[in-house]
């Protein structure tokens, strides 16, 4: 009976398509209320489109969602609960009109760069320094997922001595506190003060060395290239990989190219 009541929604132009799985990683959510990740939003709406954000509702006890079905993004509100899906639009009585965009065709998502356009400065580096592979990881010090995701790459290290990996400072909002973390780190300029973000231990307060502008910039960059959440990674190939991954999985991964004749 679901699937039928949100096939009629104005965004689902085909039923049951194919559906993206989410990914191991960090997305900005909002706040206001209870706390709910862009990954169970997808289990709990799995079959009817990819969750892309959540947040709370102008609607009190709602929480707002962006799903993205068959090249249509739209937004839909599920109640606190977690029980009722509520198709857009939702009328204000003020206003007399909708509170939530209309549903809009969307450009697939960008998957590949050039790896040579990726800016290699404000970057903390890992592995080889002067390696002929280059992986960039777009993290968060606040983030489980990128948590994870940095003890791999140490072990990545080792079983790719020729990888110079760039380490890139991408505080989400839905984490505080990581803004300032992240323009310390960079001011340090080594990966000592990230080791111990992820260790859980406390990191001084940004001094005069610890700009705005480097964390500043990277935020822009991913941003123009369609990276919304931690950890993302862009492989040696150009390849942009969402989510955590096990340092035998990356390795695998810039064995592989996406393309033939390309070179990992």
């Amino acid at each position: 009976m679901l699937k039928f009541i949100v096939a009629t929604f104005i965004f689902l132009a085909v039923a049951g398509g194919t559906f993206s799985v989410y990914a191991e990683d960090c997305r900005d959510t909002g706040a206001g209320a209870p706390a709910m990740t862009v990954g169970e939003a997808n289990v709990i709406l799995q079959g009817l489109g990819e969750v892309k954000s959540v947040k709370p509702s102008p609607v009190a006890g709602l929480y707002e969602l962006s799903i993205v079905n068959n090249g249509r993004q739209a937004t839909v509100y599920l109640d606190y609960a977690r029980k009722h899906l509520i198709p857009a639009p939702i009328f204000s009585l003020a206003t007399k009109k909708p509170i939530s965009p209309a549903p809009v065709d969307i450009s697939p998502p960008l998957t590949k760069v050039d790896i040579a356009t990726v800016p290699t400065e404000n970057s903390i580096i890992i592995g080889n320094p002067e390696g002929k592979q280059r992986l960039f990881v777009f993290t968060d010090p606040d983030c489980p997922f990128c948590a994870k995701l940095h003890g791999e790459l140490w072990k990545l290290t080792a079983l790719a001595p020729q990888l110079t990996i760039y380490v890139k400072m991408f505080p989400l909002k839905m984490h505080p506190a990581a803004y300032d973390k992240a323009r310390v780190i960079l001011g340090a300029g080594t990966p000592e003060l990230l080791n111990k973000a992820f260790a859980g231990e406390p990191l001084p307060a940004p001094g005069e060395k610890d700009l705005a502008k480097p964390v500043d910039d990277t935020i822009k960059y991913a941003e123009s290239i369609g990276i919304t959440s931690t950890p993302t990674l862009i492989i040696p190939d150009g390849r942009i990989i969402v989510g955590f991954k096990k340092a035998e999985e990356l390795k695998a991964l810039m064995s592989t190219p996406s393309d033939k004749g390309a070179k990992p």
